[in-house]
């Protein structure tokens, strides 16, 4: 799929078969994005710029901005950015895809990006694509949090809510390319390093 069948997918969905917890009830929902921020809270120095992409309806991004950081959330889906409005008035709201950041940043950048459930529904060509996009959006030492997934058998997507993974070797390569620099965590996502690159 391309990553235009992929938003297209997403922003047509009912919202209850894009996260499993809200069969379950809307306050499960919203309580696994609190409990996700404080993750990220973990990495993410205090205070600091935060770009969530991907934010969809503020499941994460409205606590973080709880927290007292200050979160900039970006969504392809306006439909996904009017619900995350509704409950979070003044939070900041971007509609663009990877290729509309820099429009809205020019020259700022974000002392950290995360995206915790956008690349694994990406090929690996789309995938690269947008990590690059999100770590040109970072400043240099920044953190980026990706849902990057690596496996001994990496496979790409096959359907909007399919799983792309990577090998470790991949991963590698396409952090030596893009600049960034693993960082150890305890997060169910990868955690990484705005860096230079190596010329």
């Amino acid at each position: 799929m391309s990553a235009d069948d992929v938003i297209k997918a997403w922003d047509q969905a009912d919202p209850t078969a894009i996260h499993p917890l809200r069969q379950v009830s809307e306050d499960a929902y919203w309580d696994s994005g609190r409990a996700q921020a404080d993750m990220l809270a973990t990495v993410i120095p205090d205070g600091v710029k935060v770009m969530d992409f991907g934010a969809g309806d503020g499941r994460v991004a409205i606590p973080l901005a709880a927290l007292g950081y200050e979160v900039t959330a970006v969504d392809s889906s306006q439909n996904m950015l009017d619900r995350l409005t509704e409950r979070a008035p003044d939070l900041t709201t971007v509609q663009a895809d990877a290729d509309g950041i820099a429009g809205h940043l020019g020259r700022r950048r974000m002392d950290a990006v995360y995206s915790l459930a956008v690349l694994i529904h990406h090929s690996h060509q789309d995938c690269l694509h947008i990590i690059g996009k999100l770590r040109a959006a970072t400043k240099l030492g920044g953190i980026l949090v990706l849902d990057w997934p690596l496996s001994d058998t990496p496979a790409e997507a096959d359907s909007w809510i399919g799983v792309t993974t990577w090998s470790p070797q991949q991963q590698s390569e396409a952090c030596t390319e893009l600049g960034l620099e693993p960082v150890e965590s305890d997060l169910p996502w990868g955690v990484y390093r705005a860096v230079k690159v190596d010329s």
